[in-house]
């Protein structure tokens, strides 16, 4: 029987967890838990750290897990580096499953950075209106630029305020539509927009909307990452966990 780990709270491990729930299959899924109210999931649930390549070899191997499925966030490049490395280390057969990048398209007004130590230097300038799509894991690293106002928008409430001395938080889930992302960017007199990219069509609303009004975008690329087999469709990691031992990792 198989015992297959998904690692990740994204949308993408959600449906994959989905589709092998309504094959009768009962994966782990696994993640973080930087979110404090996620959706509820059809299959058990794990919440938290494995302790970096060696604790996840060494979970792998006393709970004898079949297959690896990384579906975490494009951006956890540690936790997928960790996920290689466990894979080798046990000889468990890895996929990743990601959801593929934005393309800066007509219209688009992109600079790029590579991090976000370099976004917070891109902003050594005038004071701006900043919408920060980061999250708020990372807010607080700009307080080093303070001359700016930062419009912040996060899933859950944090405990403690973020440390911008100029800001305005929304507490909200998406995923969000273009008419309302440019409602809210014109409320706020928005004229930069800093975002990862992340990827998918849920967060995507920001980027149709600073194009309509012709706002330009800060975008801090994906990290680079090891070699893996990479898919981005659900369906596909089902058809490789069906013949995984016929095509390797």
């Amino acid at each position: 029987m198989r015992n297959i780990l998904i690692l990740g709270g994204t949308t993408e491990a959600s449906a994959l967890a989905r589709l092998l729930a309504e094959r009768g299959e009962r994966p782990t899924l696994s993640y973080a838990g930087r979110v404090d109210n996620p959706r509820p999931q059809p299959v058990p649930v794990r919440v938290g750290g494995f302790g970096g390549t060696e604790g996840l070899a060494a979970y792998l191997r006393q709970q004898g897990v079949t297959h690896l499925v990384d579906a975490t966030h494009p951006f956890a490049a540690m936790m997928s580096g960790n996920a290689v490395m466990a894979a080798r280390q046990t000889g468990v057969p890895l996929i990743a499953l990601t959801r593929p990048a934005w393309p800066a398209e007509s219209g688009d007004r992109w600079t790029h950075v590579p991090d976000i130590t370099s976004a917070i230097a891109a902003l050594d300038g005038p004071a701006r209106r900043i919408m920060l799509a980061l999250g708020r894991m990372h807010a607080d690293a700009f307080a080093a630029q303070p001359q700016h106002f930062y419009l912040l928008r996060f899933v859950d409430a944090p405990t403690v305020p973020p440390a911008l001395p100029n800001h305005h938080l929304l507490v909200d889930r998406g995923p969000f539509d273009a008419d309302g992302d440019m409602r809210l960017m014109q409320d706020h007199g928005i004229d930069l927009i800093l975002c990862k990219n992340a990827g998918g069509t849920g967060a995507q609303a920001k980027l149709i909307a600073a194009r309509r009004l012709g706002l330009p975008v800060l975008m801090i690329d994906r990290p680079a990452l090891p070699d893996r087999l990479e898919v981005h469709d659900p369906h596909i990691v089902l058809h490789w966990l069906d013949h995984a031992t016929d095509r390797g990792v």
